[in-house]
């Protein structure tokens, strides 16, 4: 199993000037450890895969990350085939995989009982989508997702556990938008 903050500093390492979208709860908790004008970090439950597709639409010259959770990604299981289907190449989705909702008090995710998020992928026209468990596997995934051209999903295998807040983001949503879009000329 993979602990989500480290995964989640290796895709900032990664990422370059690449943007990247969070999920709601723990995935945007951790990535804010890593805060830069070019994170988006979306509220809403099960928004952040729209969100990362619309970057992608309109920046087609930069590879789009998105850091899902499986219980965000059920919430709005469609985008998974909206993002597949698109015509899209420069989106890379992760799916931090617990098989629980962490924030809302553990309850279980369809993968916990079979689910399979990176067949679900695969089916709907993601060109790769794997499953990983260790964080080097994990690393070497992001690496060639990152280095490719085609659409990715990874479902990434973690430990179960609510982030540490050691980051204390104060940005409203208008500046967070700005510094967003400013960041990218």
């Amino acid at each position: 199993m993979i602990d989500r903050r480290e995964a989640t500093k290796v895709v900032v390492e990664l990422a370059g000037d690449n943007p990247i979208v969070g999920s709601i709860g723990n995935p945007n908790t951790d990535l804010g450890a890593f805060d830069r004008p070019r994170n988006y970090y979306v509220s809403a439950m099960g928004m952040a895969s729209s969100v990362g597709l619309g970057v992608a639409i309109a920046r087609p010259n930069q590879r789009v990350i998105v850091l899902d959770g499986d219980g965000a990604i059920f919430m709005n299981l469609s985008s998974l085939a909206t993002e597949g289907t698109v015509g899209v190449r420069n989106l890379v989705h992760v799916i931090w995989d617990n098989s629980r909702l962490e924030i809302t008090g553990g309850q279980p995710t369809p993968t916990a009982r079979g689910a399979d998020l990176a067949g679900i992928a695969k089916a709907s026209g993601f060109a790769n989508a794997v499953t990983v468990e260790t964080l080097e596997d994990f690393r070497a995934a992001f690496a060639r997702a990152m280095s490719g051209s085609d659409l990715w999903a990874i479902v990434a295998r973690i430990n179960p556990g609510n982030a540490r807040r050691e980051a204390d983001l104060r940005l409203g949503f208008v500046q967070m938008r700005d510094r967003f879009v400013a960041s990218f000329g």
